[in-house]
C-alpha cells in the first residue's frame, strides 16, 4: 500500500482546519477554532519548528499529521515532537496511520532527524498506535512543564 502525503501548505489551511475539529471534537480536547488557526498558521507558511501533512487525496485528506520541532543535546540535534496524527474513522485500521508515519520519520530523518517524540496520557487510545510504530516509554523520565 502506497498512501499519498503532501507537505500541507495556506492554500490547505480549510481542509487541515476542518480534519482537526473533527480530531479534537473526537478525543474531547476543548479547543475553538481561533485557536486552531493560530497553531497551524506559522506552520503552513514555512515555520521552521513544523509542519503539517495531508494525507491522500488533495480535495478529500484521509487526515493529517502534524509535528513539532526541537534541538537537544541528549540526542545530539534536532527532534520532533508528534503533535497529532488524525485519520478519519471511516478508513482506520488499515495501516495507513502507520505506513504514513513511517514514512513521515524516514523523511525528517534524512533531513537530520534525530528522534521522535510522542506525549501520551497513560490510558491514551493511541498508546497501541504509537508502539506499532516504534516508541516506547523512557524509564525514569517525567515530563514537567510550565505553562508560562
Amino acid at each position: 500500500m502506497t498512501t499519498a502525503i503532501n507537505l500541507a501548505t495556506e492554500d490547505d489551511a480549510d481542509r487541515v482546519l476542518s480534519l482537526m475539529a473533527r480530531y479534537h471534537s473526537e478525543a474531547g480536547f476543548d479547543y475553538d477554532d481561533d485557536h486552531r488557526s493560530a497553531v497551524i498558521a506559522p506552520l503552513l507558511t514555512g515555520s521552521p519548528l513544523g509542519a503539517v501533512w495531508l494525507i491522500g487525496p488533495a480535495r478529500a485528506p484521509l487526515g493529517y499529521v502534524m509535528v513539532t520541532f526541537g534541538w537537544s543535546v541528549a540526542h545530539g540535534g534536532m527532534v520532533g515532537w508528534l503533535e497529532e496524527v488524525f485519520i478519519r474513522a471511516s478508513v482506520r485500521n488499515r495501516g495507513i496511520g502507520t505506513e504514513v508515519l513511517h514514512a513521515v520519520v524516514v523523511n525528517l530523518r534524512q533531513a537530520g532527524l534525530k528522534a521522535m517524540h510522542v506525549q501520551l496520557a497513560p490510558d491514551a487510545p493511541a498508546k497501541g498506535f504509537c508502539k506499532r510504530c516504534g516508541f516506547a516509554p523512557v524509564d525514569g523520565f517525567v515530563q514537567m512543564t510550565d505553562p508560562h
